[in-house]
């Protein structure tokens, strides 16, 4: 079992930035990957960025690159997620999640395990 736990969410105004974290403890496994997920109130589940714990790289999707930078610390087992240039669209509870195959999949079901969630707000 993988236990992930996130940190880092809050309420913050637009324009301003935030940084998550999600630390990762349990069972190892070789070149796994982990991602970032949101879900907006009434959407549906999005991937956000996802990198591949081996060599470290990273994926983005359309609406945050250039804006989110995700990294990780391998001593630490701890994937970040900088946001700046927060939108109110961005509004969202974030998971983490780790993908045991490695393959830092855009898709949430290729996904095995997942943290319990952090809110992020953004106000116009």
């Amino acid at each position: 079992q993988v236990q992930l736990v996130e940190s880092g969410g809050g309420l913050v105004q637009a324009g301003g930035s935030l940084r998550l974290s999600c630390a990762a403890s349990g069972r190892t496994f070789s070149g796994y990957a982990m991602g970032w997920f949101r879900r907006a109130p009434g959407k549906e589940r999005e991937f956000v960025a996802a990198i591949r714990w081996s060599g470290g790289s990273t994926y983005y999707a359309d609406s945050v690159k250039g804006r989110f930078t995700i990294s990780r610390d391998y001593a630490k087992r701890t994937v970040y997620l900088q946001m700046n240039s927060l939108k109110p669209e961005d509004t969202a509870v974030y998971y983490c999640a780790v993908e045991a195959a490695g393959r830092a999949s855009q898709f949430s079901r290729e996904y095995d395990y997942w943290g319990q969630g952090t809110q992020v707000t953004v106000s116009s």
